[in-house]
């Protein structure tokens, strides 16, 4: 779960991050980063889930999977900057493992470096090193 102070709730905020953010896809999932100008501000998250993606059931869970994972990435994110997760109808039947490795690369386009996640995010090694 993601603490209050990390989450997005005015509309304002979620169209200023999409409007005048930057746009990185992939096919579960897309990200809209913006910067607010304020570097004493802690990063925020939003997320978008749409009914497309599901019934309530499904949106509710996926936007779960979603805080979980974007929770082990805040720190990645630039201080003072707006993340607008929306998922796509192919995140209802993604395993997670594929909804992290899909979001590592999204806030890898958007914010030019690795975003470390934890060990338990991660598939697992499948040639026997680690």
């Amino acid at each position: 779960m993601l603490s209050s102070a990390f989450r997005m709730r005015r509309g304002d905020q979620f169209v200023s991050a999409i409007k005048g953010g930057r746009r990185a896809g992939r096919p579960t999932l897309v990200a809209h980063l913006s910067d607010r100008g304020n570097p004493a501000d802690p990063p925020q998250v939003g997320f978008v889930v749409s009914k497309a993606v599901g019934g309530a059931v499904v949106r509710n869970r996926v936007k779960r999977r979603l805080r979980h994972l974007m929770r082990h990435r805040l720190h990645s994110l630039p201080r003072g900057s707006l993340l607008v997760v929306r998922a796509n109808p192919q995140a209802a039947s993604a395993r997670s493992d594929l909804l992290a490795a899909e979001l590592d690369v999204v806030l890898e386009r958007l914010i030019g470096r690795r975003a470390p996640a934890r060990r338990a995010d991660r598939p697992a090694a499948t040639d026997g090193s680690t």
